[in-house]
């Protein structure tokens, strides 16, 4: 169960204004105490019985409301977490400027627990120099701004400076109430390569090989070292469902060969490989081009499928920068799902697969029913070449991708890369 937090949902006058319902409703669903304090302009777009109802707080926007309570003092005293969303480019102007002349940047001044601003506005906005300005003092204050998505705008625009989808503000939203401290923006200038998910390697036109792989563990590090100042390529494989994240360049793929092929393409521009995904260890010698029929013979033997190893592509990359082929890798980072056996426990094959793999760090994850695979939470241990070991204690993949990030940063200033 959530622990119950205090949230304060702000909301600045911009057409994504209305994404702000679903964000308030998600918060509320997690247990948390929500009170929405928009702007005029936000009430334009979107009423305040709207944010009533969905939060079961009242709605304010100026400080001459409920003056004996003091609000614009009161409110951010006692917020857990500030979120705007959307934090327009005036927002983003006033909130540097210290500007306290309604409730919401009032708020903001008084606020003394983590804020996060969820930017949304056209791309000449995002980019001009006065926001870019903006967006880095309010990060060396502490504050964190997301980078936004690229899409659809107003109008027919595209690019970026579109509001991340409500669901991946909550969920960063909730790493800050985890981590009880600001994201730092440390892994600017970073480029970083993260694979996620499952392959499927091809039987014939109905089947294939798999595994259960959701990809959610992935996309959770690539979501994180986004949104700490990396510039992110995501080599994605099957995984449904999940909303790519913002600021990041998603590449999607099938198979283990695909995935290979991607990585060899891309890993000469990284300094930092991840490798998350979970890549199928043998394919089909021979793909059938008609689907293979069941036989009418209940008797009949089952088809043999002759199965052939695919490139182990975390080995490869290790194997180029040793060569000299990826001469900006700073760090590799592998993941191995595990079970214990007759021969040794979980760490036991980790150690030996660390080793034989001869990456930097190994993430290693325990696997069984309801663990790992197809879940939301997540634990398991942090292996490093230099034979230290660290637990990662059981929480949301967003957390642990947080941990390991927080290791991969710390690898990275102490010059192991």
């Amino acid at each position: 169960m959530t622990e119950r937090k205090r949230i304060i949902v702000g909301v600045a006058g911009g057409i994504a204004a209305y994404k702000a319902a679903t964000l308030v409703r998600q918060l509320t669903e997690a247990g948390h105490s929500v009170r929405v304090v928009p702007t005029e302009s936000a009430l334009r777009f979107i009423g305040a019985a709207t944010f009533e109802a969905l939060s079961g707080n009242p709605v304010h926007t100026g400080v001459w409301d409920d003056v004996h309570e003091v609000p614009h003092v009161r409110i951010g005293q006692e917020a857990d977490l500030v979120v705007v969303a959307p934090a327009t480019a005036d927002l983003l102007a006033r909130a540097v400027a210290g500007r306290a002349d309604d409730l919401l940047t009032a708020t903001l001044l008084t606020a003394r627990c983590p804020v996060l601003f969820a930017p949304a506005m056209h791309t000449e906005m995002w980019f001009h120099p006065a926001t870019v300005d903006n967006v880095a003092t309010l990060r060396r204050r502490g504050a964190v701004v997301l980078e936004p998505a690229s899409g659809r705008l107003t109008g027919a625009d595209t690019g970026a400076g579109r509001l991340p989808e409500a669901e991946e503000i909550s969920t960063l939203a909730q790493l800050l109430l985890d981590r009880g401290d600001a994201l730092p923006y440390d892994l600017a200038g970073v480029r970083v390569l993260v694979s996620a998910g499952g392959t499927r390697e091809t039987i014939d036109p109905v089947r294939f090989i798999g595994n259960r792989s959701s990809g959610k563990q992935g996309f959770a590090m690539a979501r994180v070292m986004a949104q700490r100042g990396a510039d992110v390529t995501l080599i994605a494989g099957n995984t449904a469902g999940l909303i790519d994240p913002a600021g990041v360049d998603v590449v999607h793929i099938g198979s283990a060969a695909q995935l290979s092929d991607a990585v060899s393409k891309h890993a000469p521009d990284a300094h930092v490989l991840v490798m998350a995904a979970a890549v199928a260890d043998f394919r089909p010698t021979q793909v059938e081009a008609n689907k293979i029929k069941k036989s009418a013979d209940p008797n009949a033997a089952a088809p043999i499928i002759e199965l052939t190893r695919t490139d182990d592509v975390l080995a490869g990359a290790v194997r180029a920068r040793t060569d000299g082929q990826l001469p900006n890798m700073r760090a590799i980072v592998g993941f191995a799902a595990e079970t214990g056996d007759a021969n040794g426990d979980v760490l036991f094959h980790a150690r030996a697969k660390l080793q034989r793999k001869g990456c930097d760090l190994l993430v290693v994850n325990a696997v069984g029913e309801n663990r790992a695979f197809e879940v939301d939470n997540n634990d398991g241990w942090l292996l490093a070449a230099d034979g230290a070991e660290s637990a990662l204690e059981h929480g949301s993949k967003t957390l642990m991708a947080s941990r390991i990030v927080d290791a991969i940063v710390a690898f990275l200033q102490s010059g192991g890369g």
